[in-house]
């Protein structure tokens, strides 16, 4: 199979890509530096004796670069089975983009909308296509204010905010191209990762859980079916269960209403 991750030089998706390419899967890793990408590609074609590892650089922050990254992997992507929109951010210095919107927004939601989008052509060659969409335990109703910039609030509504719009929009994809499998998931809440740490300093389940779940929602069979669905990964000792997401979520007028906006914004 043919897998882009991205987020991918560290937590969960960085293990992961480890995971699928011990399996001898072609996995495509992201990250916003160039150095990094390059150590963790390396890292990993040694830990999996498997040389189809190659990376991907774009900062997410920057919707240009989205748009460019969407460019390359389309020339140089022949298809893609699997597509995990992992990247994201809670806690940074700075709270707003170059171009004056919530960081958090145009890095958890805009960017996984513009990178998708804009792949679809790959995506579609894909056989029995998935894509992953990493929401969150925390979701609130999303304000035009956040969503365009003209507003600052703290990181855990903007957060919020944009896991809830990034879950909003998955439904509204799954609807719209139901050839491809997908799925919105809180892949538990306080793993043990560098998100976690520095967000609140602590953890409380291992990041395995969520490497888990991630790894069994985009190869299962179990799951191949279960397109426009949210999974919670905190219900449940060991494994989550699919639960219902933020009402809004389920809202077509709150989701045309987003997609419009967004769409302006893009």
């Amino acid at each position: 199979m043919n897998i882009l991750i991205t987020g991918s030089t560290d937590g969960i998706g960085k293990l992961t890509a480890l995971k699928l390419a011990k399996e001898g899967n072609t996995v495509y890793v992201h990250g916003r530096s160039e150095a990094k990408v390059d150590n963790v590609v390396l890292e990993i074609k040694e830990a999996s004796n498997n040389n189809n590892v190659k990376g991907f650089v774009a900062d997410f922050s920057d919707l240009n670069a989205v748009k460019q990254l969407a460019k390359q992997i389309k020339s140089e992507v022949p298809s893609l089975d699997i597509l995990i929109n992992n990247a994201g951010i809670f806690k940074t210095d700075s709270v707003k983009t170059k171009a004056g919107l919530d960081i958090r927004m145009a890095v958890n939601y805009l960017a996984a909308y513009i990178l998708t989008i804009n792949i679809l052509p790959v995506l579609e060659k894909g056989t029995e296509t998935r894509i992953i969409n990493l929401s969150s335990a925390a979701q609130s109703t999303v304000k035009k204010g956040i969503l365009i910039g003209d507003v600052s609030i703290n990181a855990s509504d903007a957060y919020a905010q944009s896991k809830l719009a990034l879950t909003m929009w998955s439904f509204h994809f799954a609807k719209q191209h139901p050839n491809i499998t997908t799925i919105a998931v809180n892949p538990g809440s306080l793993l043990n990762t560098k998100m976690a740490k520095e967000a609140y300093g602590q953890h409380w389940s291992p990041a395995e859980k969520g490497v888990s779940i991630l790894y069994d929602l985009a190869t299962s069979d179990a799951y191949k079916d279960a397109t426009g669905k949210y999974f919670d990964n905190d219900k449940g000792e060991t494994i989550g269960r699919f639960s219902p997401a933020h009402p809004d979520a389920y809202d077509e007028v709150k989701i045309s209403e987003l997609l419009e906006i967004t769409n302006r914004i893009i």
